[in-house]
């Protein structure tokens, strides 16, 4: 049925050789019986798949690009379909295909000695006035010969190359592998409470595609994933993949700060979010910096992106209070916009929309707050040097010592036996635990593919967790301690101000573009500071104007934005709100510093 016609398998081209446009690793006609005149061809080419139809003289070409493929799976017929006749390309025809399953299944059709290949894709088509990915598979159908073992040969051969080319590695005789799991941790409650459903009918069957097996924990209480990231051996996981708001993956990042071996577990372990939460103020800024469509509730092309498993550096912002030591990857804030994200909490059911909501009565009820800001501005923004990896291996200690834990090793192993981490710092060994349950507690398993765990943990008695006191590490401090003097070249304000938030990623909401010109990794945070004095017609224009990021322009007596390194804020008085990360953090003294290239996120390919 797929009778091949000047076939032809270039899959040992060299490296050099790929680069040009004419390159072809494989390359067969595939016959239409039931059109007469019909055919296929089909090339897999470094662009993609491409799928010429010729009728009648008549061609119509299409081309699935790499980018866009996911996976391929060869797969059996389970029942002969009534007048099977044709070779199958879904990207052409509708779906009603015949019935297959895996090569190795019981149930399969002996009779029919076809291989099929599956070609998973999901294909950006513009919709309207907006992009999104549609999901195609192609369906190729091998039968050129008399036996189904040297059909599926063939069939496999595509799909060993196919796998290789997704993957960016050399083609060979056998498909990568990565036995690795990717860890999910998944904040049911984030937003408005559907991320378990979303993970069950969004990205799960992404991840069976691309034969990505995956182990995902169901968060319990607060800081339950920076428990478990912290007592994990994480080096088994290929990522981390935080489901929910930003705040699931602060308490993911902060807990590799609080290991011993956090420089080596983030340098070896990559981070991952998808969006389920009211913010989303980091996903967003990936979309718009991979040129990725960000589709609230779609998560097909973020997911797209830890299956392909391309990463990229991303800064982090250490922040110190009096009493603690955690670090950033969004914002800090003090005043109007932390009011707005803390106080509309009661609002979550409702989304996003929760902070437009809130935002009109806090101009209605408008607060000022007294304090000093001071700063360390970057004078030169458009000709900074690439930014460095610190060399600093230890962790600092706050002002009053509160983090300095006594018993770095000092963790309590529930239900498993510890294993021994080696410091890739000093070479000692130290006592980490693998993992904890309480006595009380039972797995459940809701959903899973081949390979793959879900655990949801509930326990009606209490809870037997880690200590409090474990130990922030992470890149030491550069600044002065957070009561002493500042170095003389800081820039201070003192007075009232409506507000001072600082972004170090373009948008910190998902339709609020914060910082425009800010990037994962460059070294820079973006002050904001709006000043007492401000009409509540001036604020309500800088508030429809975020979405398009038209504030970032404005510099006037009351609104200005700086670039900076570090920063101190000091409050007067005991009321108000700071947030980092949108989560709520003691009122006082806070100055944070930004360290770039730290953490290793998943990201879309660039375009």
């Amino acid at each position: 049925m797929a009778d091949l016609k000047n076939g032809k398998d270039v899959s040992n081209v060299g490296e050099s050789d790929s680069l040009s446009k004419d390159v072809v690793y494989l390359e067969e006609t595939f016959y239409i019986l039931s059109k007469k005149n019909s055919v296929f061809r089909v090339r897999l080419t470094p662009k993609g798949l491409s799928l010429t139809k010729e009728t009648d003289g008549n061609c119509k070409e299409q081309t699935i690009l790499l980018a866009d493929i996911i996976g391929s799976k060869c797969m059996r017929s389970k029942r002969r379909r009534p007048g099977a006749g044709s070779c199958v390309c879904s990207s052409f025809v509708g779906n009603n295909q015949l019935k297959v399953v895996d090569e190795n299944s019981g149930d399969l059709d002996e009779n029919d000695i076809s291989a099929y290949l599956y070609i998973y894709a999901y294909i950006l088509k513009r919709s309207r006035r907006t992009l999104k990915r549609e999901r195609t598979t192609i369906t190729l159908r091998f039968r050129s010969f008399d036996k189904y073992e040297d059909n599926n040969k063939e069939a496999q051969k595509w799909r060993t190359t196919i796998k290789c080319l997704i993957a960016c590695q050399p083609i060979t005789s056998t498909p990568p592998t990565n036995d690795k799991k990717l860890l999910v941790l998944l904040n049911p409650k984030s937003g408005p409470g559907k991320a378990r459903e979303l993970f069950q009918s969004k990205v799960a069957p992404i991840l069976q595609e691309a034969e990505v097996p995956f182990e995902l924990h169901v968060t319990k209480y607060a800081q339950y994933a920076r428990e478990f990231v912290r007592t994990r051996n994480v080096y088994g996981w290929r990522a981390i993949l935080a489901i929910g708001g930003d705040g699931v993956l602060f308490e993911i990042m902060n807990g590799m700060f609080e290991r011993l071996d956090w420089q080596q577990a983030l340098a070896e372990v990559p981070l991952a979010i998808l969006p389920c939460g009211s913010g989303n103020g980091l996903a967003r800024t990936i979309c718009h910096l991979y040129n990725e469509p960000y589709i609230p509730q779609n998560l097909t092309g973020l997911t797209m992106a830890i299956v392909k498993g391309f990463s990229a550096p991303m800064d982090v912002v250490r922040i110190e209070t009096k009493t603690s030591i955690m670090f950033s990857f969004l914002s800090v804030g003090w005043g109007l916009l932390s009011d707005i994200d803390i106080e509309s909490e009661r609002l979550r059911a409702i989304g996003g929309q929760r902070f437009a909501v809130w935002a009109l009565a806090r101009l209605v009820g408008l607060r000022t707050y007294k304090g000093v800001v001071s700063y360390a501005k970057i004078k030169d923004v458009s000709n900074l040097p690439k930014p460095k990896q610190p060399l600093t291996l230890s962790h600092s200690i706050s002002q009053d010592g509160a983090l300095d834990s006594p018993d770095a090793e000092a963790f309590i192993d529930a239900d498993e036996h510890s294993e021994v981490f080696v410091n890739a710092i000093n070479g000692k060994q130290h006592q980490r635990v693998d993992s904890w349950y309480s006595v009380n507690s039972r797995r459940s398993a809701f959903y899973s593919t081949r390979g793959s765990e879900y655990h949801s943990v509930t326990s009606s008695g209490s809870e037997m967790r880690s200590p409090v006191h474990a130990c922030m590490h992470g890149p030491a401090s550069h600044l002065p301690s957070l009561m002493s003097q500042l170095p003389s070249h800081w820039v201070h304000e003192h007075g009232e101000f409506v507000m001072v938030h600082v972004s170090y990623q373009p948008y910190i909401g998902e339709d609020f573009l914060f910082a425009p010109r800010s990037q994962l990794s460059d070294g820079i945070m973006w002050m904001l500071i709006i000043k007492a004095g401000i009409s509540r017609s001036q604020l309500l224009s800088f508030l429809m104007g975020v979405g398009q990021g038209t504030h970032a322009d404005m510099n006037n007596d009351y609104v200005k934005m700086v670039p900076v390194s570090a920063f101190r804020i000091v409050p007067e008085g005991t009321t108000g709100n700071l947030t980092v990360d949108g989560e709520v953090v003691e009122y006082g003294p806070i100055q944070a510093e930004i360290f770039p290239n730290i953490i290793n996120l998943l990201v879309p390919e660039m375009k």
